[in-house]
């Protein structure tokens, strides 16, 4: 079976770049097409076959405004020679059509007429639907984003219709979330089966479990002005510092609250995060950090702020992993494994006061740390493998009878 991964662009680690990961070991000899390719900005794909296009030849930092180009590019990208070709997008790459869309349009010599595209979809493209609003009010160009904001205005219903055309091509959906899956329904009319990615939760929980062993033990050395030190006593987040992360939301809620925070990332929004923090004493800044740190971080944490809204949420879910519950606003994929009350405390607008008072809500509880850590054991690699494979076999099976 000749098999095809397509993906929006492979420039910086994110959770779409993890998901790809995964099913580049699922399928390691399929070849890579995507957009744009940025191997120092993500050295995960040395082993793979990575082949892009005329788009390779534009800067990285121009991604967010060729949109339409890429559109043009996968739509017209000729992969049907693949018997399966599986596309991990939020964007473009859905755009792609296999060997059976395009017989089913009056193309002729096809050369795989059976071929299939499954489409691995996080959510529909988040700036042309339910982010516009969001984007249009920071559309993340700085001083040109007025300029950004009055030509993507009056180009947004032309591009919403392209982008839902292009929801037409893939043969079936699969989706991250609740969340996204009715968010594919709402804007593509399409329908589609949750496989929720795969979380590398073994790492975090075996953190866990040393840290417990570990808990009681006062002759460490004592490291100075490092927050990890004081068990329990933070509360952490972990993201790309981008704006609509809503970082701001944290920071703002700790202030408020008298309450010490870590941030740990980095990206373009730290500068306006550090000068909203005012030199306080109660956040502190991290860089991103290795795994195991970030392991150590997240099992020591009192708690772990997630006030974005995300189809998913990779992060929030290894910091249950670690046995750190989990502060999030509740909408969006966070309502699949943030459980009110059993593993951390949803609140409903997405505001730094809400945040606030969520955290001394939180404060009031006690949650056992090591049960936080088992409501994510289905989230793990092994069974992401499991259900893909079945969901993949299943289908091929099927289209092979019809």
């Amino acid at each position: 079976m000749k098999v095809a991964l397509v993906c929006d662009w492979l420039t910086n680690v994110g959770g779409a770049e993890k998901a790809l990961l995964r099913i580049h070991r699922l399928y390691p000899e399929a070849p890579i097409y995507t957009s744009k390719y940025d191997p120092k900005g993500i050295d995960w794909f040395k082993d793979a076959d990575v082949r892009t296009g005329w788009l390779q030849k534009f800067p990285s930092k121009m991604r967010r405004v060729l949109g339409p180009f890429r559109q043009w590019y996968f739509s017209h990208l000729d992969l049907s020679d693949y018997d399966l070709i599986i596309s991990v997008t939020g964007a473009e790459a859905k755009a792609v059509k296999s060997g059976k869309r395009l017989r089913e349009e009056g193309k002729k010599d096809v050369k795989c007429p059976n071929g299939l595209h499954i489409s691995y979809c996080h959510v529909p493209t988040q700036y042309y639907w339910q982010m516009y609003d969001d984007y249009v009010k920071n559309p993340g160009f700085g001083v040109l984003n007025p300029i950004v904001r009055f030509f993507f205005k009056l180009m947004v219903k032309p591009l919403r219709k392209a982008d839902l055309k292009a929801a037409q091509n893939p043969d079936y959906f699969v989706t991250i979330s609740e969340y996204a899956k009715d968010a594919i329904k709402k804007y593509y009319g399409r329908e589609a089966v949750v496989v929720h990615p795969p979380v590398e939760i073994d790492d975090f929980k075996m953190k866990f479990e040393k840290s417990q062993k570990k808990q009681g033990n006062k002759n460490g050395k004592k490291q100075e002005e490092d927050f990890a030190q004081d068990v329990e006593n933070f509360y952490v987040v972990t993201s790309r510092q981008v704006n609509w992360k809503r970082l701001d939301l944290a920071v703002q809620a700790c202030l408020m609250a008298q309450r010490r925070l870590v941030v740990i990332g980095e990206g373009p929004e730290h500068k306006k995060l550090v000068k909203m923090a005012e030199g306080s004493d109660l956040v502190k800044f991290l860089p991103l950090m290795k795994k195991k740190e970030l392991a150590e971080y997240l099992a020591k944490a009192k708690g772990y702020l997630f006030p974005s809204l995300e189809p998913f949420g990779i992060a929030p879910v290894e910091a249950l992993a670690a046995g750190c519950p989990v502060i999030a606003y509740g909408v969006g994929g966070a309502c699949d494994y943030v459980k009110d009350g059993k593993n951390g405390v949803l609140f409903e607008q997405q505001s730094a006061k809400a945040l606030a008072e969520a955290i001394l809500k939180f404060e009031k509880m006690k949650f056992d740390r090591e049960k936080v850590s088992k409501t994510v054991d289905n989230f793990g690699v092994e069974r992401f493998d499991k259900e893909l494979v079945k969901f993949v076999k299943d289908r091929m099976r099927k289209n092979e009878k019809d």
